[in-house]
């Protein structure tokens, strides 16, 4: 790595805080009681959560109360408090330093409501699945009762939510931009990205006697300011991306000209726009731009877009500045991203003392996201895949973070050993993608100037390392070890980078698949896959011969599973018809289909708010994207996907008369939909109604199975999925 990237100290290289005289607790305490029976009077640290506690390292709660632990601090758990009150947050006393918040492993609105808007009926997160155990805004109104109980208490948000909301944002359940989370919840300091970094040292220098109100100068943390300090050089957004025309490339964002030489050249036909950054000299370590205020961006779609662009720019901890957005009479200040973890570091997160099983408070209820995901194993942090549409990227960042796989066995271990109702079978081997273990860029010096958003997008970058050779060994130590009967891959897969090493396809085929195996090209069309940043049906194809060329040789009935997203920014009905006729002609009838949601802070989100495309430059009279808004025409394209399902035919007949396309809607093979309407089905014209049955000897149609992105598009979501908070 860089000098940059060298510079942070190891997270557990800091010298233990006074309390680890106490030792590990069995789980960490959510009762007076048991703050007493551990001997404490107080609690350093108190977390507060949306989540229910499950002391297992797929729940953000868990590793950073555990890193804490493991610092020496005595930490506390407020597990989804009664939010009407103050009563709950007062339950475990004051904290000697501070109180954590965060919403938990999803952002509260994406877990309260469907992408149509909808309360959903349950809470994966939640003893039972009950809904309705977390407030909307979790975050903000955590810390409401939390300064109404203790005011004064230094409180420090973070998770997924804060992260996502730390600059002025588009609220998609609201239809406006809304602040930085930071002034409506009052909080001292946010904490984005993962967070043990920042975290293991916010908590040193309180316990050191430092004031929080002075702790400005941690990466990976935003906190609100009324003056530049002094030394500081101020940069105005447009001089880091001067508005100008629009020109067809290669790339969405071009690196600096040297780097940009290496890039390979992309197929032919691909439309993609120019990013012309204006170079300014200043020292990077005491400069900050500042973006379009709150006030301008909330007015003005075209400079939200600007700031949304800026952000995903200066998003590289490499070479990232600070960024300042001013709110009312103060700014928000977001220092550069975190250092991300070494593989000791992230060894070190996963072998911290967890019970790896839900507090002993909820008795023997079932919590989903517990049971989805307690077989399962997280071996990778970080996409660099750079979906526009997913927000793993902002959260987690692009540079993938690997465990070693000493600790992965090790965790493979604990749960054959200690983990009840374990028959043998590992559900997933994974992360946020499948198959990026240890990959990453052939250059520390490349990868820490780069500016791009994705390795892969338009085509995989010559500076990529795609060897999957690491990955193949560790799924056959992990299948070899004794007592393990099957280790399943169940996380979402980049088709396009295993076709570069075929026999990683063949490994994963053979031995990997449990009968069905998912992959996302999320459309077929190049207008919304270029918004998207998805590579074209190619890839698709190229893997599918080699999936189905090695699942026929090991002799077994598989089959692929492909995600797509409805109404995303750039689709238009013309698409949408395209990709159901693709559908067809594929004999795909799927079963469960998910709306685009606009989750806060995604580059596809800056889409649709603004009807402009961030991955080139931004003016009104820059390129406008097609956006499809409105119930009607969002059911129309849920309604494509569905083709087969007869209460969408007579809204396709409608859409397909209008479009000109009524040679489509006939009894033939050829046609999309018929003209006659099964009784008690739809509202069909009057005349055209007769009794049927649909008939398919597909198996998908049999078979619901849930997308890993699904939580980015307002649906149901799956152990990888969860794993990212």
């Amino acid at each position: 790595m860089s000098t940059i990237m060298n510079a942070a100290p190891n997270i557990f290289s800091y010298r233990k805080f006074w309390a680890k005289r106490f030792g590990v607790a069995p789980v960490l305490p959510m009762s007076r009681a048991e703050m007493d029976e551990l001997g404490w009077d107080s609690c350093d640290i108190i977390i507060v959560t949306g989540d229910a506690y499950v002391d297992h390292p797929s729940f953000g709660m868990a590793v950073v109360g555990r890193l804490l632990e493991a610092q020496g601090f005595r930490v506390g758990i407020i597990a989804q408090p009664d939010w009407t009150s103050t009563e709950a947050f007062t339950a475990l006393g004051k904290p000697n330093l501070f109180f954590g918040v965060t919403g938990g492993n999803m952002d509260s609105m994406i877990n309260r409501y469907t992408s149509e808007k909808r309360t959903r009926s349950d809470d994966a997160y939640t003893p039972h699945g009950v809904a309705g155990k977390r407030p909307d805004r979790s975050v903000v109104v955590y810390c409401q009762r939390l300064r109404e109980a203790f005011e004064g208490a230094p409180i420090v948000i973070g998770g997924i939510e804060a992260s996502l909301r730390r600059i002025a944002h588009y609220d998609y359940w609201s239809d406006k931009v809304r602040r930085s989370i930071l002034p409506d919840s009052r909080a001292d300091l946010l904490v984005f990205g993962n967070g043990e970094r920042q975290i293991a040292e916010i908590a040193h220098r309180l316990a050191a006697g430092e004031s929080i109100a002075d702790i400005t100068d941690v990466r990976g943390t935003a906190f609100m300011r009324k003056h530049l300090p002094e030394g500081w050089t101020e940069i105005d957004s447009t001089e880091v991306d001067t508005p100008g025309r629009v020109e067809p490339h290669r790339d969405p964002y071009e690196m600096e000209p040297a780097q940009a030489a290496q890039s390979k050249t992309p197929p032919e036909g691909t439309h993609v726009v120019r990013f012309q950054r204006r170079v300014v000299k200043t020292d990077p370590n005491r400069s900050m731009i500042r973006l379009p205020s709150y006030e301008k961006v909330s007015r003005d779609p075209v400079f939200y877009a600007h700031a949304s662009r800026i952000l995903h720019i200066e998003s590289n901890p490499g070479n990232a500045r600070a960024l300042v957005q001013r709110h009312g009479d103060r700014d928000v200040w977001l220092n550069p991203p975190p250092i991300p973890l070494t593989t000791p570091e992230l060894d070190g997160v996963f072998d911290l003392n967890y019970s790896r099983l839900p507090h002993p408070a909820y008795g023997d209820a079932r919590i989903p996201a517990y049971e989805m995901i307690r077989f399962s194993v997280n071996i990778m942090r970080g996409c660099f895949g750079g979906c526009t549409f997913c927000s793993i990227t902002e959260h987690e960042g692009r540079i993938i973070q690997s465990r070693s796989e000493g600790s992965v066995l090790r965790e493979i271990e604990s749960i054959r050993d200690n983990t009840p109702g374990f028959t043998g079978v590992i559900s997933d081997v994974g992360g946020p993608t499948a198959n990026m273990y240890r990959i990453g860029c052939k250059s520390p010096e490349i990868e820490a100037a780069c500016r791009k958003p994705s390795c892969v997008y338009p085509d995989i970058c010559s500076n990529l390392n795609t060897d999957h050779s690491s990955l193949i060994q560790l799924y056959r130590k992990a299948r070899a070890l004794p007592g393990i009967k099957k280790v399943l891959v169940a996380s979402g897969l980049r088709y396009d980078l295993a076709v570069e090493s075929p026999e990683y396809v063949k490994e994963l085929v053979t031995h990997h698949v449990g009968g069905y195996l998912k992959i996302a090209p999320e459309h077929s069309e190049e207008g919304p896959l270029s918004k998207m940043m998805k590579p074209g049906m190619g890839s698709y194809h190229r893997f599918k011969e080699l999936f189905e060329k090695y699942s026929k040789e090991a002799g077994k009935e598989q089959y692929l599973i492909p995600y797509f997203i409805a109404a995303h920014p750039g689709a238009t009905d013309e698409d949408m018809l395209q990709l159901a006729l693709w559908l067809k002609q594929n004999n795909f009838r799927l079963d469960q289909v998910q709306n685009f949601l606009p989750s806060p802070m995604a580059t596809a989100t800056a889409m649709y708010h603004s009807g402009k495309n961030p991955l080139g430059k931004v003016t009104h009279s820059s390129e406008d994207v097609v956006v499809p808004r409105g119930g009607r025409q969002r059911r129309l394209h849920k309604a494509f996907l569905r083709y087969h399902d007869a209460e969408n035919w007579p809204l396709l007949r409608e859409a397909l008369k209008s479009m000109g396309r009524a040679d489509l809607i006939g009894n033939g093979k050829h046609h999309l939909v018929p003209a006659w309407q099964p009784a008690g089905t739809g509202t069909a014209p009057e005349g055209v109604r007769r009794t049927g049955k649909i008939k398919t000897d597909n198996p998908m149609v049999k078979r619901p199975l849930r997308t890993d992105r699904a939580a980015k598009r307002g649906g149901p979501v799956t152990a990888a999925a969860k794993r990212r908070g």
